[in-house]
């Protein structure tokens, strides 16, 4: 693997595209300081001009050796400030929390970062992933990594190298692969940029949760401010993953409420026509236990499959975009999936499934 990693650094310095596995999807990777390398991720994407990218960006050497130093902020900041013209309190205090790991922050952007990455706004995205392939490929790098999701956009993120190669199969590119994703959605991402009067809001849920967040800070002995307003995204900046059709199956797919199937479907018929071959996602119930396991069992029946998936968010999250991909792949006029639990620990998934359905059928 170490000598395709220095193959990738070659690609990536050439300013080629290079696949890279991170612990949440596998991410298309380009130089972040190569206008060019920038632009060749929107065009083999299909991804709009102005749509924000994530800098990726390597952990402290630090961090190893002496990870409760004193020195830890320091060198934070010092790989920080490339990117972010301002390293709050609140900002070191996250990164040590939570980095490496599935949370990007948004910043005020450093003077020279690329407009092609900001989309044009005065905000940066960054985070630092948590797998061993993206650490050592960005600390041979040497720089940060532009890395939106390895997918044709607003489709099914990738979690394995296989995703990326189907998505991909036209193009010519190097992929790294590190084995399928451990977290298995998008980073979570909080706005920092507008602490003032906000203080840290989540423009996107993930593994990294509100509750997270504020613990964090409290920890660090961090308030947040006096003047805060009702939490609300109005105003904040633009990022990824926020559009309201993402992370879309082609086939059709739609969120029913627990109990009320046979009447979605019937709202359903009368505008896609006849349901042939309906494919039924639902949460284990007592009958089927699933709940201390990652299986997701199907049921094959005469025009329904029934695809019964486990009640815990972080099991499903793992198990998403690969259970989304194998049901687009197999002819299904429809997917049912169950409308999920209200409940914060859920709002990542639901958020993706939201998304998901408003952008399936195309």
């Amino acid at each position: 693997m170490l000598d395709l990693i220095d193959e990738a650094v070659k690609a990536l310095r050439e300013g080629h595209l290079v696949a890279i596995p991170t612990e949440t999807v596998y991410g298309l990777a380009a130089d972040a300081s190569n206008r060019n390398a920038i632009n060749q991720i929107f065009r083999t994407k299909g991804r709009p001009a102005g749509h924000p990218l994530i800098v990726h960006i390597a952990k402290p050497s630090l961090l190893l050796d002496k990870p409760h130093s004193e020195n830890l902020d320091d060198a934070w900041r010092e790989i920080l400030l490339p990117w972010a013209r301002d390293v709050s309190p609140a900002t070191l205090a996250l990164a040590k929390t939570f980095w490496p790991g599935p949370l990007t922050l948004i910043l005020p952007k450093a003077k020279d970062v690329l407009t092609e990455i900001t989309g044009g706004q005065e905000t940066v995205g960054v985070r630092c992933p948590d797998h061993v392939v993206a650490q050592t490929l960005i600390e041979r790098f040497d720089g940060g990594l532009a890395a939106p999701s390895a997918n044709r956009f607003g489709k099914i993120s990738p979690t394995t190298a296989q995703h990326v190669r189907d998505d991909f199969s036209d193009v010519s590119l190097l992929i790294l692969d590190g084995g399928p994703c451990e977290v298995g959605i998008e980073s979570t991402i909080v706005d920092l940029s507008r602490w003032d009067t906000h203080g840290p809001v989540i423009l996107r849920p993930g593994a990294i949760t509100q509750v997270m967040i504020h613990q964090a800070l409290r920890n660090q002995g961090i308030d947040l401010p006096q003047s805060v307003e009702k939490v609300s995204t109005k105003g904040a900046p633009r990022v990824s993953g926020s559009l309201s059709a993402h992370y879309a199956p082609r086939t059709k797919m739609t969120l029913y409420e627990h109990g009320k199937l046979n009447q979605s479907l019937e709202i359903l018929s009368r505008s896609i026509g006849e349901i042939k071959n309906l494919a039924w996602v639902h949460l284990a119930d007592q009958l089927v236990n699933l709940a201390d396991s990652e299986d997701i069992l199907f049921l094959e029946k005469s025009k329904i499959t029934e695809i019964i998936i486990p009640p815990n968010p972080e099991a499903l999250a793992r198990k998403l975009y690969s259970l989304l991909r194998h049901l687009d792949q197999s002819n299904y006029d429809l997917i049912a999936f169950q409308k999920l639990p209200m409940d914060a620990s859920w709002d990542a998934v639901r958020d993706r499934l939201s998304r998901a359905e408003v952008g399936s059928g195309n």
